[in-house]
């Protein structure tokens, strides 16, 4: 199976097979895994992304199978992702071409082909001058809200579709920096989720996989100067209730999304986060 943009396909020039053109397209390369390559490649004085999967090996799927995981043996996940992202009106990569040969799902080669996201920066960068630059005045602190509100709003939508990312991180929001600052402050957001390759979609998103979601977000924006209002903020847009009610309702969810992120920051830093919204967060939910 092969299905490729129109215009792309009309600009690729290949004098044999194309499958076996793109497997082997060359370019830089962002990350190179036991039986996956992602890399940046030119064409016609566009860019584009390019993941491209030769097979995990049985071994890989006999893993994940032991660990009650489900094995990714290819770019088929990721490729159902941005179209399902597509229908939630949840910005993400435009995709360009999919392309998948083989039945044995351990050496099954496969691609994935997106658009280049140009003039973006990732939230990670964005945000990171906050804790210095705090308190936030003026068009920023509009930004900031908006900036909040956008993806809250993104994480409800997945939940509320089946949809979980499982790499739910700062790092994977890349938000548009061609607007001005104050076209930003006024909300003209576009902040584009990426890495969809372990996204899983269902009828309904699990608590605990909610929970492994948001606990991600949050321990990715510990260090980036949120206040508690900041984070009730979230919590209100997320939950769509008013924060009295999100603290008395779901106050299990937010303990154990809070329990989450330290429990992620404790693994990679080796002590305790010293945001101090944090005990004010927990304070706050057992008093519900």
């Amino acid at each position: 199976m092969m299905v490729l943009d129109t215009e792309f396909q009309s600009n690729f020039q290949s004098g044999g097979n194309l499958f076996d053109t793109i497997m082997q397209l060359q370019g830089e390369v962002f990350r190179e895994m036991d039986g996956r390559r992602t890399l940046r490649f030119q064409q016609a004085g566009k860019s584009y992304f390019i993941k491209l999967h030769f097979g995990v090996g049985w071994k890989e799927i006999w893993k994940n199978l032991r660990q009650f995981k489900l094995p990714i043996t290819g770019a088929k996940n990721e490729w159902r992702a941005i179209q399902r992202l597509n229908q939630l009106q949840v910005d993400t990569m435009h995709l360009v071409g999919y392309g998948s040969r083989g039945f044995n799902p351990a050496k099954k080669q496969s691609f994935v082909i997106t658009e280049d996201l140009v003039n973006t920066q990732s939230l990670e960068d964005f945000c990171k001058s906050w804790s210095a630059s705090s308190p936030l005045g003026g068009d920023m602190l509009q930004i900031k809200r908006k900036l909040i509100e956008r993806i809250a709003w993104i994480a409800k939508t997945l939940h509320e579709n089946g949809v979980n990312h499982r790499d739910f991180y700062l790092v994977h929001f890349l938000l548009d920096i061609t607007p001005t600052v104050p076209e930003l402050a006024q909300g003209k957001i576009t902040a584009s989720l990426i890495d969809l390759h372990r996204v899983l979609i269902r009828r309904h998103t699990p608590i605990r996989w909610r929970t492994k979601d948001i606990g991600a977000l949050y321990f990715s924006s510990m260090d980036i100067g949120l206040t508690k209002r900041d984070i009730f903020r979230f919590m209100c847009a997320y939950s769509g209730r008013s924060l009295r009610e999100t603290l008395h309702k779901d106050q299990k969810f937010w303990l154990a999304a809070q329990a989450r992120a330290v429990k992620l920051y404790n693994k990679l830093y080796h002590c305790d986060p010293e945001s101090p919204q944090r005990m004010g967060l927990m304070r706050a939910v057992k008093k519900q």
